[in-house]
């Protein structure tokens, strides 16, 4: 974006505030530069948009997915001072990453082996292209994450996702069952996916650990939800990339409790307790109990970790000799 830009390169490194910008001083023949192209990027890749967001709608594991492009929206506005104050200059190498973008696209489209994911990941990469070849590589720095994040609302290739919950939902069985038996009167066992029980000499009828109870969904959205708090956190880097890594463990853990606690209903309440609309509020009630997981971990850092840039300095009094 031309004129309507300033130049940062005269203060970059100078510690000078950077000047308030609102999106509105963009300008009216920016704006239609942005709709244009826009237009046109949707119009390159308007089938594999399609499929993506009909995925979102018909398959509801990746119905987060609507909410990824708002926060990419909500990041760019974060840094909005800095994108604002960004002198446009143009590289062409971007148009370079563009061409083989959409070549890859193409040739994923066109070929029998061509992979759906892939092209879903081209589509990104030709967005990324887009922004170097009309900002430069200050424009990346301040945009690469919002344009990463758009990674979250791609669906997983089926047959990687299925090798990823099968682990996952074989692991959530068997802690269930082991909790189970703590029950008096209570015996369970776990064989891969399913969950025997034997409660007070009756037989019930075995549950069977289905994918949408392989924690998959809430760990895509937690890790998503990770990047996003470990972005707009004001840490170092270090207690960004735990509280990052932290997702992924405190994911499963909620999904292990919503396995067992389903367990625990199926047996001891009523089966009818554990499907359609309360299976799915159970499914809720884990996001509450992972972010209060999440918010623990940050806090007790906070506590833990005091940085140098935090301690109040002492005042110190000079006086002069004879004074």
């Amino acid at each position: 974006m031309d004129n309507a830009l300033s130049s940062i390169g005269e203060r970059e490194g100078t510690g000078a505030p950077l000047e308030k910008r609102s999106w509105r001083e963009v300008g009216l023949h920016n704006w239609i530069k942005l709709v244009i192209v826009g237009v046109v990027f949707w119009y390159l890749f308007r089938n594999e948009i399609d499929s993506v967001v009909r995925r979102w709608v018909s398959d509801s594991s990746w119905s987060h997915g609507f909410l990824i492009p708002f926060f990419s929206l909500y990041f760019l506005n974060q840094r909005k001072e800095d994108i604002l104050n960004v002198a446009s200059r143009p590289n062409y190498l971007g148009l370079l990453f563009l061409v083989c973008a959409i070549g890859f696209y193409i040739l994923n489209a066109v070929s029998p082996s061509g992979y759906a994911y892939f092209r879903s990941m081209s589509m990104i990469g030709a967005l990324g292209a887009v922004v170097l070849l009309l900002g430069g590589w200050l424009l990346v720095r301040y945009t690469w994450l919002p344009i990463l994040f758009l990674v979250f609302a791609i669906p997983l290739p089926d047959r990687f996702y299925r090798g990823v919950t099968r682990p996952m939902r074989e692991c959530a069985a068997w802690v269930a069952s082991n909790l189970l038996n703590v029950v008096d009167g209570m015996q369970a066992s776990s064989y891969g996916v399913v969950i025997d029980v034997i409660y007070k000499g009756r037989q019930v009828e075995s549950l069977n650990v289905a994918d949408a109870c392989s924690g998959m969904r809430l760990l895509t959205a937690f890790l998503a939800l990770g990047v996003a708090m470990a972005y707009l956190h004001e840490r170092p880097i270090w207690q960004r990339m735990i509280l990052l890594g932290s997702t992924i463990p405190i994911a499963i853990l909620c999904n292990i409790v919503r396995v067992t606690v389903t367990g625990f209903i199926y047996v001891l309440v009523d089966p009818k307790y554990t499907k359609g609309i309360y299976h799915d509020g159970l499914g809720l009630a884990m996001l509450p109990l992972a972010f209060v997981l999440y918010w623990f971990l940050a806090w007790f850092m906070s506590g833990l970790f005091v940085e140098e840039a935090a301690v109040g300095r002492k005042d110190v009094v000079f006086r002069r000799y004879g004074s």
